[in-house]
């Protein structure tokens, strides 16, 4: 059996660094699906659909690379797709701290869950879809933090307010 790669979250934008995450692991599983959250506690700036089509058309070269909304539980949604990896990014030590503890509950749910934890590359590892939003949204460029598709709609959203 083929080992699936599930990668979620929110991609409130995607970034750079979530791209490069993507591609470096796209090397490694035979399939990875990025899995766009619809439900979240965070405030999102882009609905579902405009993170879905920003990440797809990011991720357009990688033929193994399938984008998908999702509602509810992940491992529901990892289960779902028939899938026993989710992958998740590490920037720093303070990310650990977190994705282990997700890690554990979502082992506790689904036991046959495993989590894959990949570090950041050097170039990224400041980077996050929360700075680049800050950044954005006070008239700074983020066009080397992005891809080309986000830069431009953060200047549409940010050039509304």
């Amino acid at each position: 059996m083929k080992t699936i790669a599930i990668y979620p979250g929110t991609f409130d934008p995607i970034t750079n660094g979530h791209v490069d995450l993507i591609m470096r692991a796209a090397s490694i599983f035979p399939k990875v699906i990025v899995l766009v959250a619809a439900d979240t506690k965070k405030k999102c700036l882009f609905t579902l659909d405009e993170r879905v089509e920003m990440i797809t058309r990011a991720v357009e070269s990688c033929s193994n690379v399938q984008v998908v909304p999702f509602h509810g539980l992940l491992v529901a949604a990892v289960k779902e797709h028939s899938a026993k990896m989710i992958l998740r990014g590490l920037r720093a030590v303070s990310d650990f701290e977190y994705e282990s503890q997700m890690a554990l509950m979502n082992r506790r749910l689904e036991n046959s869950i495993e989590t894959f934890f990949m570090i950041s590359s050097e170039s990224f590892a400041y980077l996050s879809s929360s700075f680049v939003k800050e950044i954005a949204g006070l008239g700074g460029d983020v066009s080397s933090m992005v891809p080309s598709g986000v830069v431009d709609k953060l200047r549409i959203h940010f050039s509304k307010i």
